[in-house]
């Protein structure tokens, strides 16, 4: 009986931290859209340790850019990365480290 709450509970706590984004903090505001950062933070018992962050670009259409440096790992892995607006929106992003780490991903997300 206890087996499918905790099922559900697992489940349910996977979906938020899927989810889950960091926050992003405006820089500039106007009414075409905003210049943010989203820090990369790994918080501590008394502090925060900052590991790079991204600098971005994020339209009221839903369009945006981004760059960004991330220093927690060995060697430091850098992203950029765009996506169009509207109801159905088209994003692709790549990251480096400069050797074996590198990738690039794609995306659609349609709005209804």
């Amino acid at each position: 009986m206890h087996k499918p709450l905790l099922t559900s509970l697992a489940l349910a706590a996977c979906c938020a931290a899927a989810l889950a984004q960091t926050p992003k903090l405006p820089l500039e505001s106007s009414d075409e859209g905003a210049i943010y950062v989203s820090p990369n933070l790994s918080p501590t018992e008394k502090a925060a340790t900052a590991n790079g962050g991204t600098l971005g670009l994020q339209r009221k259409d839903g369009s945006g850019a981004y760059g960004g440096v991330d220093t927690s790992g060995a060697r430091p892995n850098y992203s950029l990365g765009a996506s169009t607006g509207g109801d159905v929106s088209f994003s692709a992003g790549a990251h480096s480290d400069g050797k074996a780490n590198k990738g690039i991903k794609a995306g659609v997300t349609v709005r209804y």
